[in-house]
């Protein structure tokens, strides 16, 4: 997954040295809550099965009975990567650790805001 995160970098870095010279700043929060939300059900979709999820989520601070609920939970990936402990074990700030980089830190950047 860190290779996968490199070359989103890479993407995203190039995208926004592209989009970002306009002053258009609605979509990028938007972009960047999609983003995260995508990337953290691709982390869902790797664990794969139920003992593998319930593992890390209780690795990433999540109490028991949250994790095994969430762990068998039958809906999809998607839907599973908005409810709040993935969301609370999938943070913004585990995410920018493993590598994921913020749209919305970096057109800020090309701005000249930062």
């Amino acid at each position: 997954m860190k290779y996968r995160l490199y070359k989103l970098g890479q993407f995203l870095r190039g995208w926004v040295g592209y989009f970002g010279i306009s002053q258009y700043y609605r979509p990028i929060p938007e972009l960047d809550e999609w983003l995260r939300r995508r990337i953290r059900m691709c982390y869902w979709k790797q664990w794969r099965w139920p003992r593998t999820k319930v593992r890390h989520l209780l690795a990433l601070g999540i109490n028991l009975k949250a994790a095994i609920q969430h762990a068998l939970s039958s809906k999809s990936y998607w839907r599973m990567a908005r409810t709040p402990a993935v969301q609370m074990a999938l943070n913004n700030k585990w995410l920018k650790k493993q590598g994921l980089l913020s749209i919305k830190d970096l057109w800020c950047k090309a701005q000249g805001y930062a």
